[in-house]
């Protein structure tokens, strides 16, 4: 006999954990489905600030605070000179506690939130792997309604039928790939090499944690530098595609070779020493043209992914699993399990979005620099750090593209297509 849900989540990340947690603290039948035995290592370290308030209606705040994540409280940048800006303080402009954040060692963070989703009663299976979801014709939908579905677990594989189906499965995206609504960025087509470092030069005080964005030569890319806990420092370089990855040789050396290369990193790595694997992701900017269809949603990287030099990976994850959470419990309370309830939040984050998008662009436009914007336009600094902690879904940070409209070319919008029903056959 087939067991029933009433929503099902694929992927254990912090979008399906969040969506898990609040669907079933609802008093919903949620299981939770995740391919792999946590802990496992993924990337997105960094956090934003405004992930407080996600972690707060979750219940792990206190869990957050006590951790020995290091906490965050600015992020700094250097140009390709190796002149560094002044810190953007997240607290100058908000002396509330949720102005300070963490950087996260992503395997204690994931399973930490995995585990609240099962005490707020979500059953969770690990090691669990979806290796087809079950889907029919939609009533009211060109693309096709979920209604469940098949898992592999124990050696066998079992059907689960669920009335929501929720796709949380990263920049694996599942569903949006069988659906063929996820669409690349054309203009971030970039590949990003990192390792973590044990013994590199960190700063003192307040800026310990700071996260720091430090551009190559002749900004050709960029480099993260995340302290973690236990003398571990998190460093990546992005770049574009062709650049870091086509006819390069290794991994290893190519990361080496971008160290070396960059005068704000190198001194900073000299006496350190490699302490994981070094790993490699590209093109991973990506959008899908739907949140949401009859019985199924996406949510986190599955529905869109921009680019990690903000951070807004995580903050945007979880928020999307929020608000996600939010349309699919007011349908299951009422019967309507439609493309259009369940896909309700997609404009909202959508927008959100957009926001740190421009700012993507802005980054990545030759000869463009924060600091010089800021000197010449200084009335919208505090815009400026409400869109670096994430307060993007309010419209007044937004007022800053305005002005810098007229400075570099911001992208147009990505909108989300609407549900459309199929063409009914001609009777014959």
């Amino acid at each position: 006999m087939n067991q029933r849900y009433d929503c099902v989540v694929i992927g254990g990340g912090p979008s399906g954990s969040t969506v898990a947690a609040l669907v079933a603290k609802a008093g919903w039948r949620t299981l939770q489905l995740e391919r792999t035995r946590f802990p496992r290592f993924h990337i997105g370290e960094s956090l934003m600030p405004q992930t407080y308030w996600t972690f707060k209606r979750l219940g792990v705040l206190e869990k957050m605070k006590s951790s020995d994540f290091v906490k965050k409280y600015s992020v700094q940048f250097a140009n390709a000179a190796g002149k560094e800006s002044q810190p953007f303080y997240f607290d100058e402009m908000n002396p509330h506690e949720s102005a300070q954040t963490w950087q996260v060692l992503r395997s204690q963070f994931d399973h930490m939130l995995l585990d609240n989703a099962a005490a707020s009663g979500a059953d969770v299976w690990q090691e669990a792997n979806v290796t087809e979801v079950l889907m029919e014709k939609a009533r009211n939908d060109d693309l096709p309604r979920a209604v469940g579905v098949n898992v592999a677990r124990n050696g066998s594989v079992q059907r689960i039928d669920a009335r929501v189906v929720v796709d949380a499965t990263g920049n694996n995206a599942l569903l949006s790939r069988r659906l063929g609504i996820r669409k690349p960025d054309p203009r971030l087509r970039k590949a990003a090499i990192f390792a973590h470092y044990r013994g590199a030069v960190r700063d003192t005080g307040k800026d310990e944690g700071a996260t720091l964005v430090l551009s190559t030569p002749n900004q050709a890319g960029w480099f993260w530098y995340i302290p973690l806990a236990n003398d571990i420092v998190s460093v990546g370089v992005v770049g574009d595609l062709e650049d870091l990855i086509a006819g390069r040789s290794s991994p290893e050396q190519t990361l080496d070779e971008q160290i070396a290369a960059c005068v704000t990193v190198a001194p900073r790595v000299e006496r350190a020493t490699r302490a994981s694997p070094v790993h490699v992701l590209s093109d991973f900017s990506f959008r899908s043209t739907r949140c949401a269809g009859e019985g199924w949603v996406l949510v986190g990287d599955a529905f869109g992914f921009l680019d990690p030099i903000y951070s807004s990976g995580v903050h945007l994850a979880l928020k999307s699993g929020e608000m996600a959470a939010d349309c699919i419990i007011e349908g299951l309370a009422c019967g309507d399990l439609s493309a259009g309830q369940l896909g309700r939040w997609g404009r909202p984050l959508n927008a959100g979005m957009q926001a740190i998008r421009k700012l993507v662009y802005a980054f990545y436009t030759r000869g463009f620099s924060f600091g010089r914007f800021m000197r010449q336009h200084p009335q919208w600094k505090r815009s400026l750090v409400d869109l670096l902690v994430g307060d993007v879904f309010r419209p007044d940070p937004l007022a800053i593209f305005e002005t810098m409209s007229g400075i570099v070319p911001l992208p147009d919008a990505v909108e989300l297509d609407q549900p459309r029903r199929a063409p009914v056959a001609a009777m014959g």
